[in-house]
């Protein structure tokens, strides 16, 4: 799968804090979900990835065209692919890879989402990722906000 690079502003925190930091070899990313930092929109329609996320989606069977379908799954997995892309992008900008992901925390509105999400997230991570699944009430800055991931990699050597 060939990736574009996302704007800059991708995976910059619409608040006051960092949206990455790097100590030593582990690199900390903040929370991230999936608001378009330019225009402070929540991201929840196919309409609104690139082709080559919509082509991806499709081959795990979401974005199918019908309404009666997309209209229900379309907030969950496209802020599933929103979030993972962005994550992958503080990495890149560290130089490392999805690979190197140690640990996700995963923060859900309704766990109910949480296989939409994980079919998504294989398409990120061909291994299994040590990870937490919390349930919430409520997230910022919408109530559209489904989804909110944490990761930390480890960018020193592989300890197998």
């Amino acid at each position: 799968m060939t990736i574009t690079p996302p704007p800059a502003t991708a995976g910059q925190p619409l608040a006051r804090y960092a949206a990455s930091k790097r100590l030593g070899d582990i690199l900390y990313c903040s929370g991230v979900i999936a608001v378009d930092p330019a225009s402070g929109q929540v991201q929840e329609r196919y309409a609104q990835l690139p082709d080559h996320a919509r082509a991806a989606l499709q081959g795990i069977g979401y974005d199918t065209g019908q309404l009666s379908v997309d209209v229900f799954e379309a907030p969950i997995v496209v802020q599933s692919w929103v979030v993972l892309e962005r994550i992958r992008t503080l990495a890149q900008a560290e130089g490392a890879t999805m690979e190197q992901v140690a640990r996700l925390v995963q923060y859900f509105r309704d766990l109910r989402h949480y296989p939409a999400y994980n079919r998504v997230r294989n398409l990120f991570f061909t291994e299994p990722v040590v990870s937490t699944v919390v349930e919430v009430a409520r997230m910022l800055p919408d109530d559209r906000v489904w989804i909110e991931v944490e990761a930390t990699f480890f960018l020193g050597q592989s300890g197998t």
